[in-house]
């Protein structure tokens, strides 16, 4: 995703250069080791590139200034529940832009049409705003395991429930979401 821009020596380089509190160097270590995963599950929630770029931005900057600049005890756990709140909030943002852009709209397009049924990015976007609805708890769950790919080790580490637990919440969050998408066919 950054290839296009620079390389990520190139990024590095630059970042080295630059004056760096000691006591902020844990940041960048975080960045070197969560970043690409990170990475991958905020494209899997967001879906385009722009946005991924914000969301990533936004959760740094929120681990850095973390309680006045402290390191947080779990970096990993912190990272990821925070970038996918940070990515959830910007869906939301968008789904209540588009449903005020629909009010005002003048002109409506068949809810049933055949094209939206075929139309992939429209299911996306159906996907999103569900898992977007879901509670944190199963949204979590079904977040880290199915978007970010991580084991129920990590997710029950991450979120401090049990490997049991974990499992049934995201099978709770995929009948929700089965409901919802029916609903919505």
């Amino acid at each position: 995703m950054f290839d296009k821009a620079v390389t990520r020596e190139s990024i590095w380089d630059f970042i080295g250069s630059q004056t760096i509190a000691g006591e902020q160097r844990w940041v960048l270590s975080a960045i070197q080791k969560y970043g690409q995963e990170l990475i991958t599950m905020l494209w899997r929630i967001l879906g385009n590139e722009q946005d991924v770029c914000d969301a990533y931005q936004d959760t740094f900057l929120q681990l850095a200034h973390f309680e006045g600049g402290m390191k947080p005890s779990n970096i990993k756990a912190y990272l990821f529940s925070t970038a996918n709140n940070v990515a959830i909030s910007m869906l939301r943002r968008k789904i209540a832009e588009r449903n005020r852009i629909k009010r005002t709209a003048t002109e409506t397009i068949e809810d049933n049409s055949p094209i939206k049924e075929l139309d992939s990015k429209f299911l996306q976007e159906i996907l999103r705003e569900s898992i977007a609805k879901l509670p944190e708890h199963l949204r979590s769950v079904l977040v880290m395991r199915d978007l970010a790919e991580l084991s129920y080790n990590q997710i029950s580490s991450i979120l401090k429930i049990s490997k049991g637990t974990a499992r049934v919440y995201r099978c709770k969050a995929i009948q929700l979401l089965a409901v919802w998408m029916s609903k919505e066919e």
